[in-house]
């Protein structure tokens, strides 16, 4: 698992790259779930990837989760019982998690579900084919400040992850380099 910084100027290549890798060979549909709240700072991180790619290659894209309608606690087990995944889709995870000091503000990408909420002790489904995280607090800090994660590098890391989800969308199912890559 590789470690993206968030405000490194590749860090969407970066990002497509490590997609491809984790993407089936199969994939004809993406499903993006972004998780978090638009309450917390430090938990906007989904929502926010969300409302950025919502609307863009809707064809072969489908974003669960935006700053308007968030997948959150409350409604995240309920929304993916009730989602039709055909086997020819690959589910990204997306949410903004807790981690050891050395990968506070980077993204990791790896294959396999994410367990949204475990930070706060929240007994929720594991989710995706493929987990993006990013890493807004170290792990030894205090959940209360959550709330006031600096919300600049929140919304410069969904810039990062939207554009390079983009990237591997644009490229996957072959649109035109002149396709935007953000909304």
């Amino acid at each position: 698992m590789q470690l993206i910084s968030y405000d490194n100027r590749l860090a969407p290549l970066l990002i497509r790259n490590n997609l491809f890798a984790c993407l089936p060979p199969t994939t004809e549909q993406i499903i993006l779930l972004c998780i978090g709240s638009n309450r917390i700072n430090g938990d906007s991180l989904g929502p926010f990837v969300g409302t950025l790619l919502t609307g863009l290659y809707p064809q072969h894209l489908t974003v669960i989760g935006t700053l308007k309608e968030p997948l959150d606690a409350t409604n995240l087990e309920k929304t993916v019982n009730r989602l039709d995944i055909p086997p020819s889709t690959c589910v990204l995870a997306v949410d903004g998690v807790i981690g050891m000091q050395s990968y506070v503000h980077t993204i990791a990408i790896r294959p396999g579900p994410l367990a949204a909420g475990s930070a706060l002790q929240k007994n929720l489904p594991a989710v995706g084919d493929v987990s993006i995280m990013g890493v807004m607090l170290e792990e030894n800090t205090e959940l209360n400040e959550l709330p006031y994660t600096n919300l600049h590098v929140v919304y410069q890391m969904a810039r990062s992850i939207a554009a390079g989800i983009a990237l591997t969308v644009r490229q996957r199912f072959s649109y035109e380099t002149t396709a935007p890559v953000l909304v």
